[in-house]
């Protein structure tokens, strides 16, 4: 197993710099797109065989340095109860929502083993077949809860910030379930043999300092408390939080991944104690080579050869990507950014 992506988590020195992208196994890659003609999201997500072929086909083709599960943070919410469909063009869909304290009874406590066995089935199957780290993953409960509330996508999170302010007993209680649910997803994926977890608050951005720090850090910290026990690095991934990055290291993870909307210098004075992933902007991997190349450098130029750097997008890879320039960024990365000593 080649553990430099694990060896980058704990700040630990490496002789190259670790990179993988999320959404690396996603729209870009004409065999994925090909084996969505045949099969739904949910039916790969559940099918532990195509879990594990769309999981590991990136690392045969890009040459990263980890894998990470393929899956979708709505999975455990539908193994707790939630009529969740995920409709192409609009995404995740729950019918009905969840907006009311009476409205929780429908979410019940996760039983894993019960209620989402293939997670640990496709998780066994990609170990096995895998060279580098598996990462498992779960959405953070005020981006999950961003969804429940308004039963569909909502990039403003403007459901679950009214009844944060409306009814913020009823939005703690759904946050708290969330959490709950969060960590045992998590733990049940390591104890599958995952290596490391990631935790995604993609909405985390629409938030105030006050809200974050009031309503959804207690949470977040709660479930990096008890994964932390596990022995497995974790990561904390938001997007649109560069102003408040300090609250999103001090509710936790080892590692914190951050967008393209922040240098990775100024990162670090944030979080100067941890590992920071990021943070290519996913826009310039739609333009020519040698703006790639040039953006790429000034993130790894922006990393200064600290320890703790793994190199990764600012968000997902978008659809319109050409796979072989993403190999081809793979291979500036591990060329372009050995360890140099830092004074």
């Amino acid at each position: 197993m080649d553990d430099l992506f694990l060896r980058a988590c704990r700040r630990e020195p490496v002789e190259r710099t670790p990179v993988w992208f999320m959404r690396q196994a996603g729209r870009y890659q004409p065999e994925y797109r090909a084996l969505r003609e045949r099969h739904g999201i949910l039916e790969i997500c559940r099918t532990p065989s195509l879990a594990g072929q769309v999981t590991v086909l990136p690392v045969e083709q890009l040459g990263v340095d980890a894998a990470i599960l393929f899956s979708d943070i709505m999975v455990p919410v539908a193994g707790m109860g939630a009529a969740l469909q995920i409709v192409e063009g609009r995404g995740p869909v729950i019918d009905p929502p969840v907006r009311s304290a009476a409205d929780l009874d429908r979410l019940h406590v996760l039983d894993p083993e019960a209620d989402v066995p293939f997670v640990g089935d496709a998780v066994r199957e990609c170990v096995e077949r895998l060279e580098v780290p598996l990462i498992g993953f779960a959405g953070a409960p005020f981006t999950l809860a961003s969804y429940v509330v308004a039963g569909r996508g909502s990039r403003d999170a403007a459901g679950i910030k009214a009844l944060i302010r409306e009814a913020p007993a009823t939005a703690d209680a759904l946050m708290a379930r969330l959490a709950d649910m969060t960590a045992a997803y998590l733990r049940a994926q390591v104890e599958a043999g995952v290596q490391a977890v990631q935790l995604f608050d993609s909405w985390a951005g629409a938030l105030s300092p006050y809200d974050y720090r009031r309503s959804v850090a207690p949470h977040v910290r709660r479930i990096f408390d008890e994964v932390g026990r596990l022995g497995v690095p974790t990561i904390s991934f938001s997007t649109g939080t560069a102003g408040s990055l300090a609250d999103v290291g001090a509710a936790g993870g080892d590692v914190i991944g951050v967008d393209w909307r922040i240098g990775l210098d100024d990162a670090w004075r944030a979080v100067p104690d941890r590992a920071i992933q990021g943070n290519l902007d996913p826009d310039v991997l739609l333009g020519p080579w040698d703006t790639i190349r040039g953006a790429a450098d000034w993130v790894l130029d922006e990393a200064g050869g600290r320890d703790g750097h793994i190199f990764n997008l600012g968000h997902g890879v978008l659809p319109a990507t050409n796979p072989d320039v993403l190999a081809r960024l793979v291979d500036r990365v591990h060329e372009r950014g050995v360890r140099r000593a830092v004074a």
